[in-house]
């Protein structure tokens, strides 16, 4: 266990305010873009061209159009289509765009593949920064469009503004030395303000390929293993490896409340049905299961004894602890992790189903067999990439 107080790097004197869905994010997103007078960072994994899209392009044109330094960084997988058919129209409106591993061919097995950009991030002027799940795409644009995908993001002043800036400066450089385009090299960039602006103590963790491989999964296992009390999890894509898996129903064994809310429709059936490989072993152990099926999940956060709490792009799964770029907060404060914990709890109340474990030990062999198949594949496409080794094993 790192002790707390050394790593992360937590800052004080923050203001974090929390976004439910993009009905709430976007219009502080555009915002935030329209108020700008230096500079906009914007990174996201998808941007579509929807009615989402073309508000956030559009507020980014009219930046760059009174002499705003906007910078938008789009992964070549999750924005391809965008990349093909807007890329070009957005740099003649003057916005500088650089994209992430750009797609070659669809078809190709390649272990790069699968290294994304994943982080959804904005730094403007160094005065406010958005940290969050939701990517740029119309929330009700899914199979069940009454109701918005539903996700998490925060808004943020005060001293976390640093390391957050720096990180989307770190990233852009790095991207546009890769990509040969070094007139898009940044020359000079906004000082952050970063003087107190609020109560709230927080850290930004990131992961990458280098220095910070399992900082974001180090963070979630210091955590849960402090927990006294409960540990809230609410995630899209739940596939963690052994030493998640342990820590988590090690936290039952002791008592904890151990809640964990999962997406209930199929949007990804390999991944959806591999995670129901998992279910037996943790509802052996106490912890509880709700799907979620109101619309389709996708938040990355978590609440842990009503103190800690995180919200990022990070699921708990080995595409994003091993592989794609990741960000997220971590805040230790009281109000602000009562808060996303009531947001869930009306979450879970409105459009979730908990799992009854006796029913669950009734499953068919046919539909068992079918959730081991969907996890031997998932397995087989992180063993592709050239990762896992034994962090994920068989689960027990």
């Amino acid at each position: 266990m790192i002790p707390s107080e050394l790593w992360p790097h937590f800052s004080k004197g923050n203001t974090i305010t929390l976004l439910e869905t993009g009905a709430e994010f976007f219009p502080a997103l555009a915002s935030a873009i329209d108020h700008a007078r230096k500079e906009v960072f914007l990174e996201t994994y998808i941007f579509r061209h929807d009615r989402i899209g073309e508000m956030i392009a559009d507020a980014l044109v009219r930046a760059a159009e009174r002499g705003v330094v906007v910078s938008l960084l789009v992964d070549g997988f999750g924005s391809r289509d965008f990349v093909a058919s807007h890329m070009n129209i957005l740099l003649d409106k003057g916005v500088r765009m650089l994209v992430y591993r750009r797609e070659v061919g669809r078809l190709l097995l390649r272990r790069h593949r699968l290294r994304r950009l994943h982080r959804k991030l904005a730094s403007i002027d160094g005065r406010v920064a958005f940290v969050g799940g939701i990517n740029i795409i119309d929330d009700h644009n899914t199979a069940a469009p009454e109701h918005p995908r539903h996700d998490y993001a925060i808004r943020i002043e005060g001293p976390l503004l640093q390391p957050i800036h720096d990180s989307t400066r770190r990233l852009w450089e790095l991207v546009a030395w890769a990509s040969f385009r070094q007139r898009l090299r940044l020359t000079d960039t906004t000082t952050p303000r970063t003087d107190t602006a609020g109560n709230i103590t927080a850290a930004f963790v990131i992961r990458d390929n280098l220095r910070h491989r399992r900082d974001i999964e180090t963070a979630y296992l210091d955590a849960i293993a402090r927990a006294t009390d409960e540990i809230v999890i609410a995630n899209a894509y739940f596939l963690p490896g052994r030493r998640v898996r342990k820590a988590l129903t090690g936290a039952a064994d002791r008592g904890v409340r151990v809640i964990i809310v999962l997406q209930g429709r199929v949007e990804y059936a390999l991944q959806h049905y591999a995670t129901k490989a998992l279910y037996p072993a943790m509802l052996r152990h106490g912890v509880r299961i709700f799907e979620y099926h109101r619309s389709f999940l996708h938040a990355k956060v978590a609440v842990i004894d009503n103190h800690w709490a995180t919200v990022g792009s990070s699921n708990f799964d080995p595409f994003s602890l091993l592989l794609a770029r990741e960000g997220n907060v971590i805040v230790r404060d009281t109000g602000f992790a009562r808060q996303l914990r009531a947001r869930l709890e009306h979450a879970m109340r409105d459009g979730a189903t908990e799992l009854d474990p006796n029913l669950w030990r009734h499953k068919s062999l046919l539909r068992r067999g079918l959730h081991w198949i969907a996890y031997g594949l998932v397995r087989f496409a992180v063993g592709l990439s050239g990762y896992g080794g034994d962090r994920y094993t068989t689960p027990r």
